[in-house]
């Protein structure tokens, strides 16, 4: 008589566990709630006992492969004294199942040693692998026997199969379910683990000593040591000398809007390729941020202007700066008359003057004059900031980076592309209704577009 063994129920929630250990052997006997194997899961670890005394008859599941519970683990079969002399006569035989299978035996057994005594070894002292064809279990004379060995297939397992089940091993990790939570909380990379657990398992602990490894030292401290000093250039202190004036001299306020970016992008897909033909150019964003931020700043002149000793400059035409990142630092050149250029002049014009920029070839006269600013810190990942101004000028718009969001759209939720939109100005001369105006004109013109072009 045998007993099954399964996967017990585990708790709430878990429906499956890793085989870690197997304590005992096929062939050993073990005692009633002796612990027969260990199992694994993500939240604890459990020894299943063995129901009653017996002997191990089969191991169904080997150590390292993930179960389901109710699965069957192996089985049990009782201790008699006629099962232990029959143990002692009857010579080994494959165990009969419904499926064809290829088993791997760690040592021949005693008949298969008999059946080929006679001949020459050609695996090289490697473990044969037996196709074994199931038959219902009967009695064969002694001679049929050696007959049906000798026709059985043997394949040798030569080195480039051995490499093949290594890569395989090395593609699929074996990971025990706790390990595989813990990576996927801390963003680790487990090709980077070494498991130490049966046939390369990665257990919990594994992880556990990778996070509490120490980190390599710092390249960087070991060539310059624990602090470095280097002299700032030109550029830097005047970069600083005038964002410090800004802090210093402004009633700096910042307020915020977003922006749905779908009927831009939607442009830029349809007409971009035209675009590019037509004008040798690519129809970017900043054509479009410039052309809502001109119709803006004439509906809301405050925000051109700039303060003068005790007297308001307001100033009718429109040099708009935008904020380029170097090796150097930032540069702010500008886009003079920008309110009589095209779309095709604007990114035009940026492109040429980030160019140089980028190439140290920027003049002071491509620095100065400029009325409004407009930063993009979307181009490095920001979702959000407070820009400083530009001195002398009084207000300045910051974009960030577009991300798709879940919004409300006549009564639906739906996803669209946003970009956060920030204004940073002078309360001195700017109110905050102004403000908030001059950002929501400019939220509008870029989500309706096409009626920027009316006066291109």
């Amino acid at each position: 008589m045998s007993q099954k063994i399964t996967v017990p129920a585990l708790g709430e929630s878990v429906t499956e566990a890793t085989v870690s250990k197997w304590l005992k052997s096929v062939g050993e006997e073990i005692d009633s709630d002796e612990p027969l194997v260990e199992l694994e899961t993500d939240k604890v670890n459990v020894e299943v006992p063995s129901p009653f005394k017996g002997v191990l008859e089969k191991i169904a599941v080997n150590e390292g492969e993930t179960v389901e519970v109710g699965a069957l683990l192996g089985s049990i079969s009782a201790i008699s004294s006629e099962s232990a002399g029959e143990k002692k006569e009857k010579k080994y035989t494959p165990p009969i199942k419904k499926e064809k299978e290829i088993s791997i035996y760690e040592e021949p057994v005693t008949e298969f040693k008999k059946s080929n005594k006679k001949k020459k070894s050609t695996t090289n002292g490697l473990q044969p692998l037996l196709l074994q064809e199931e038959e219902p279990k009967t009695e064969v004379p002694k001679q049929e026997a050696k007959k049906e060995e000798q026709k059985e297939s043997i394949l040798v397992l030569n080195d480039e199969y051995k490499k093949n089940i290594v890569q395989a091993s090395e593609t699929k990790r074996a990971v025990s379910p706790s390990a595989r939570k813990l990576a996927q909380e801390k963003n680790i990379n487990l090709a980077q683990v070494k498991g130490s657990g049966k046939h390369g398992l990665v257990l919990k602990g594994d992880l556990l000593d990778l996070m509490d490894s120490k980190p390599a030292l710092n390249k960087r401290k070991i060539t310059h040591g624990p602090e470095e000093r280097i002299k700032m250039t030109r550029l830097r202190m005047t970069i600083a000398k005038r964002l410090k004036e800004a802090q210093d001299n402004a009633a700096m306020l910042t307020t915020f809007n977003e922006v749905d970016m779908f009927e831009i992008i939607q442009m830029r897909n349809n007409y971009g390729e035209e675009f590019k033909k037509k004008y040798s150019v690519k129809l970017g964003f900043m054509s479009f941020f410039v052309k809502s931020c001109i119709v803006a700043l004439k509906n809301f002149p405050a925000v051109n202007a700039e303060i003068q000793n005790d007297e308001i400059v307001y100033k009718n035409y429109y040099n708009i700066s935008f904020a380029v990142g170097t090796d150097r630092g930032l540069v702010v050149p500008v886009l003079r008359d920008s309110d009589e250029m095209s779309f095709a002049d604007i990114e035009k014009s940026i492109t040429s003057l980030g160019e140089k920029a980028r190439e140290g070839k920027i003049t002071i006269d491509d620095l100065q004059g400029g009325t409004f600013t407009i930063t993009n810190g979307g181009i490095y990942g920001s979702m959000l900031s407070t820009p400083i101004l530009n001195p002398p000028q009084s207000g300045v718009l910051g974009m960030h980076n577009i991300i798709e969001r879940p919004v409300v759209k006549n009564g639906a939720i739906v996803i669209r592309p946003m970009m956060y939109l920030a204004l940073s100005y002078d309360h001195r001369i700017i109110d905050g209704k102004e403000a908030v105006s001059f950002l929501k004109s400019i939220k509008d013109s870029l989500e309706e577009p096409k009626r920027l072009f009316s006066n291109v």
